[in-house]
């Protein structure tokens, strides 16, 4: 089961992906959510394929072509994101073993939607791709613990962490380089987590220009998913809607000899088993400035 986030004609909506076709669900679920992390609050979104057609009858179907996709959540009360989750990323860029997952936030205002440009900031050339698996928080709640950790979850979508990397630099702290405007690839869907029988068993691709840069299965994960949430909600409560980004794989350009980083023209895809494809165009912001 997969939901979107999008806009047509000037209206913000939200809807199911089913059978090719966009069906605009915005006001028609229990509750007359107007928002899918509204829906995903009140706990209305049809889980079965049978529920969700009671609805689907009723409600407008669009083409994908005729939308303009969102953020899956466009307003996430709160962005975390994972580094260092892969052991072959870990190694490339030689950073020690660590006891507790390595946390950085991303604002909500960074995000940017399948199909919308990834903007290359005039003051760097460095910027690189990071495609990752995202959680978004379901029920949540505090001191979550691991067995009961995939029970907050709501769904997956595909994340692109795009990487200022001289700005990830200037300090200790990664959120310069990771907070420019138009730099967090989201979508296109939310994969509902009763859809997918084990996130271990799905595969990870990053693709610039048609060549395969980033390639994992989400069993390789150093900090799984139940352990994630689990820490995280030790120290803040997660809410329905929050979104946890759960790191990348190696093969990232910065680490690449010689580095390979995105321009203006290239074509960057997060294609995840099950999951769904993310694909963004990059611009440089000098043109439309």
């Amino acid at each position: 089961m997969k939901y979107v986030s999008f806009v047509r004609l000037g209206e913000t909506c939200f809807g199911a992906f089913h059978h090719g076709k966009v069906y605009d669900l915005t006001y028609q679920l229990a509750g007359g959510s107007s928002s899918l992390k509204e829906a995903i609050y009140f706990g209305t979104i049809p889980d079965n394929t049978e529920e969700l057609e009671g609805y689907l009858a009723n409600v407008t179907a669009y083409d994908p072509a005729d939308i303009t996709f969102l953020p899956v959540i466009p307003d996430p009360g709160k962005i975390f994101c994972i580094g260092l989750n892969y052991e072959n990323h870990r190694k490339e860029t030689d950073r020690p073993e660590v006891q507790y997952p390595t946390i950085f936030t991303r604002f909500a205002e960074s995000q940017l939607a399948h199909r919308e440009a990834v903007i290359k900031p005039a003051l760097s050339d460095k910027v690189d791709f990071e495609g990752e698996l995202a959680v978004v928080i379901g029920k949540g709640g505090k001191n979550i613990s691991t067995e009961e950790a995939m029970k907050s979850i709501a769904g997956y979508t595909c994340y692109n962490d795009v990487s200022i990397r001289d700005y990830q630099r200037h300090t200790s702290q990664f959120v310069p380089g990771k907070n420019f405007s138009k730099t967090g690839g989201c979508g296109p869907f939310l994969t509902l987590e009763s859809s997918i029988k084990d996130y271990q068993s799905l595969s990870i691709k990053t693709i610039l220009n048609g060549e395969v840069m980033q390639e994992a299965k989400l069993d390789q994960l150093i900090f799984k998913i139940p352990e994630i949430v689990s820490y995280i909600s030790s120290f803040t409560p997660l809410v329905a809607g929050d979104i946890i980004v759960t790191g990348t794989p190696g093969g990232v350009g910065d680490r690449r000899d010689p580095p390979l980083y995105m321009k203006n023209g290239d074509i960057v895809e997060v294609d995840i088993s099950g999951v769904g494809r993310l694909v963004n165009p990059v611009l440089d912001e000098s043109i439309i400035l």
